[in-house]
């Protein structure tokens, strides 16, 4: 069940909406009337997540294999090539 408060409630009530949404309710926001923002709990990606973690670590993998290399002196303008 969604709820709908107004901004300067949300702002004043802020502790207790988060600890309302963390445990599942749903709001809407609203400024002069009109809905402005959702806050609603996060959902997970499940095996998107997943899958995410796992390239990941297949780069950090393929990074620590790599042969580390001083990259010499470093200057200013460097930093602007």
């Amino acid at each position: 069940m969604e709820r709908t408060i107004t901004a300067t409630e949300a702002n004043r009530e802020f502790s207790r909406i988060f600890r309302e949404v963390a445990a599942g309710e749903s709001y809407i926001v609203t400024a002069r009337g009109k809905p402005l923002v959702r806050i609603a709990p996060a959902t997970t990606g499940g095996q998107q997540d997943d899958a995410r973690v796992a390239r990941l670590h297949g780069l950090l993998d393929d990074l620590a294999a790599l042969p580390a290399c001083a990259p010499g002196r470093i200057t200013r303008e460097d930093g602007y090539a």
